[in-house]
């Protein structure tokens, strides 16, 4: 039997609550701390009444490459499966896009950024 590729998720935002996390995975993701350097942090407003529930909030952080070297916006790396990557990518509305960083610990990851 062959095992199920994983992939590194780096979460900063909603990703790393139990209640999106159950409600999106079934189960909840065992994080470590991590950062993802060149990249500044905001708020956008969220519309999707599904993505709101899930989150409990209408405002979510989302985050852009700076450039500078010395930003860096703080979260956790989780290793998740293909299917579970597939859902946070249900979960995740059209403002987001998802791309592989490198992290401050030097794993590579995807990350969802401003679109």
């Amino acid at each position: 039997m062959t095992e199920a590729r994983t992939e590194l998720l780096f979460s900063y935002g909603t990703l790393q609550l139990a209640e999106v996390q159950t409600a999106s995975f079934g189960r909840l993701l065992d994080g470590s701390v991590d950062a993802m350097p060149g990249y500044g942090q905001s708020l956008i407003e969220i519309t999707d009444p599904d993505v709101i529930r899930k989150s409990g909030s209408n405002f979510h952080p989302i985050v852009v490459a700076t450039g500078n070297p010395s930003d860096e916006v703080a979260g956790q790396v989780f290793a998740v499966t293909q299917t579970e990557l597939a859902a946070a990518d249900a979960y995740e509305v059209s403002d987001y896009k998802r791309v592989m960083v490198r992290l401050k610990s030097g794993k590579d990851a995807w990350v969802y950024i401003k679109a």
